[in-house]
């Protein structure tokens, strides 16, 4: 099993996780970890990112990475901050020559035939189907792993608590990518340990 894969199958749901502050780093992974998702996408869309992510990695059992990885000097970043895999929302021959010569796990962003092509020719088989639901939901995921049946995915944006069951149920789907189990603001830990638990029994 590649890494990327054994880091998928870790848990059914990956948060996505946008921290505008350093001090919420631990909380958040704390409870997250105790509810039982280990593996953290922290997103470079905020100023902190890089510090959170070096926070968080101090949390037992978390399994933290980069998402939001947009070219090859984000992906140096974020590695220098240790991240343990990097997530992207698209797919470029620049991005995904970087990152394989960089050994990390990698989950690029596919949203069609092209890109998962542009994927397999650089030996990737692992894709973040992005945006999911405004990319044709399920049916488009479908459609799109007839063809390419060596790939495997974690469908990212829109999803919810209650349609993540559907897209697991898809045997190809090894996990989805939820930014719904962590509100924004001030960290409240039990309310994010228990959406984990929720989040992390729906694969069951």
């Amino acid at each position: 099993m590649k890494p990327i894969e054994s880091i998928m199958r870790t848990a059914p749901v990956i948060p996505v996780l946008v921290v505008e502050d350093v001090d919420h780093a631990l909380p958040v992974a704390r409870a997250l970890v105790k509810g039982g998702l280990r593996v953290l996408e922290v997103t470079l869309r905020t100023p902190a990112a890089l510090d959170v992510i070096h926070a968080m990695k101090a949390v037992e059992g978390a399994i933290v990475g980069a998402g939001t990885v947009t070219n090859p000097d984000e992906l140096k970043a974020a590695i220098d901050a240790g991240a343990e895999f990097i997530v992207s929302p698209g797919l470029t021959e620049n991005l995904g020559k970087a990152a394989v010569a960089s050994g990390i796990p990698f989950l690029p962003g596919i949203a069609s035939a092209g890109d998962i092509m542009r994927g397999l020719d650089l030996g990737l088989a692992h894709f973040k189907f992005f945006p999911a639901s405004t990319s044709g939901g399920l049916p488009a995921l479908k459609a799109l792993a007839a063809p390419f049946y060596q790939c495997k995915f974690c469908p990212t944006g829109g999803i919810t608590a209650a349609t993540a069951p559907e897209w697991l149920g898809f045997d190809p789907v090894l996990c989805v990518g939820g930014s719904w189990v962590v509100g924004k603001g001030t960290p409240d830990e039990a309310a994010i340990e228990a959406a984990a638990r929720e989040a992390s029994a729906l694969g069951k």
